[in-house]
């Protein structure tokens, strides 16, 4: 048991724990291999010993009453000594003091030795799960890579991320891709749990919007440094997403800049989510304006806001050109369903009755946002 401090640092370097925490978990260790070697009703204190470098082992002790009920408890009872018999140990003893006896585990043999070996194991081990588990719970949503080590029967993607293996289920990867042993892929970390029985969990996604938006950040210098922000963002795994994008900084065009040069930023992202096609579309908190340009390609008339009993924006009720319906609804209903994610609303959309509403054009905001709306006629 001598100098068993010195290994606390070599731990903590090893596991990447801090010294202090590793400490306690000695100081732990010592006290349930002596509750387990010596008597389990005992009350231990482990002491550190910082000019021995060892962790002392003491049992306490408190004074009470002679007939004090605590003594007829059989559980508690070994904690507490009546005051007639701590004063034979010592007669200056008062009511509420402890005494304290040592205890050598060493004195105890082999069977206390590999149960302290086994007892620090243990606790050490849920430090280090307790490292990780703290640390990709802080990750969730956030962008991670790694090695594909293993791919089931259930076609679930083992993942080497660090130090840990991830998980990446079949219904979190895009439809069509396809991964081998030995692969590199990034991911986003959805889920992290801890349990008895399995330890740590870590389950990645690349299907959420948030992989897209950890995507656009590295591809994208502006939004890594904030002067582009994401404000909304939905997918249709592998087919199409919508991003509503703001500027910060009066120089910088949101959409351009998340587009790049000939669309060489995005078409990377979009070659990452294998083929994805990506809109890009300036956000506004005027509700009207917004829904007619998530509704693009399809050239809008008129949108009106329906409020539930709360006062809440509800419905959109958009009307357009007859020819400009399919365009509002896409390929199997996929740019009215993103819209609709877009913009947390259900969109019904109303055919317009006559003529001039057929020519009418876009809804947009005037560039100082003052007014916000106005309908232009072609």
């Amino acid at each position: 048991m001598e100098k068993i401090l010195d290994i606390v640092e070599a731990i903590a370097h090893e596991k990447g724990l801090q010294a202090d925490t590793v400490t306690k978990a000695l100081q732990t260790a010592f006290i349930q291999t002596a509750k387990r070697v010596i008597d389990q009703k005992f009350a231990f204190v482990a002491e550190v010993d910082e000019e021995a470098k060892s962790i002392k082992i003491i049992q306490t002790i408190t004074v009470v009453e002679d007939d004090d009920e605590k003594l007829q408890d059989e559980e508690i009872a070994p904690a507490y000594i009546s005051i007639t018999d701590a004063r034979e140990y010592d007669d200056q003893v008062e009511l509420g003091d402890q005494l304290q006896i040592d205890h050598n585990l060493e004195d105890y043999g082999r069977t206390a030795a590999s149960s302290l070996h086994r007892e620090i194991e243990y606790h050490i081990q849920r430090l280090v799960e307790d490292e990780i588990f703290n640390k990709y719970k802080s990750k969730i949503g956030t962008l991670v890579s790694g090695r594909v080590t293993r791919v089931d029967a259930q076609n679930a993607t083992y993942i080497e991320v660090d130090e840990i293996r991830a998980v990446l289920p079949m219904k979190s990867r895009i439809k069509g891709e396809i991964f081998d042993v030995g692969d590199h892929i990034k991911a986003v970390v959805r889920r992290v749990n801890m349990d008895k029985e399995n330890g740590i969990q870590i389950e990645l996604s690349r299907t959420s919007p948030k992989f897209l938006e950890e995507l656009l950040a590295l591809e994208v210098p502006e939004i890594a440094d904030g002067a582009v922000i994401i404000e909304r963002s939905a997918r249709i795994p592998g087919e199409r997403a919508k991003i509503a994008l703001i500027s910060t900084h009066p120089q910088v065009d949101a959409v351009g800049a998340t587009v790049g040069v000939k669309g060489v930023r995005i078409n990377a992202v979009s070659q990452e989510l294998i083929g994805e096609n990506i809109d890009c579309i300036e956000y506004t908190s005027i509700p009207e304006l917004f829904i007619s340009r998530t509704m693009s390609p399809a050239i809008i008339s008129h949108v009106e806001i329906v409020k539930n009993e709360e006062g809440e924006n509800e419905k959109a009720i958009i009307t357009l050109p007859a020819d400009q319906k399919s365009k509002a609804i896409g390929k199997s209903g996929i740019n009215i369903r993103l819209a609709s994610m877009l913009t947390g609303l259900n969109i019904e959309l109303v055919e317009s009755d006559s003529t001039t509403d057929e020519t009418t054009g876009e809804i947009e905001e005037l560039k100082d946002g003052v007014d916000a709306l106005e309908a232009l006629f072609n």
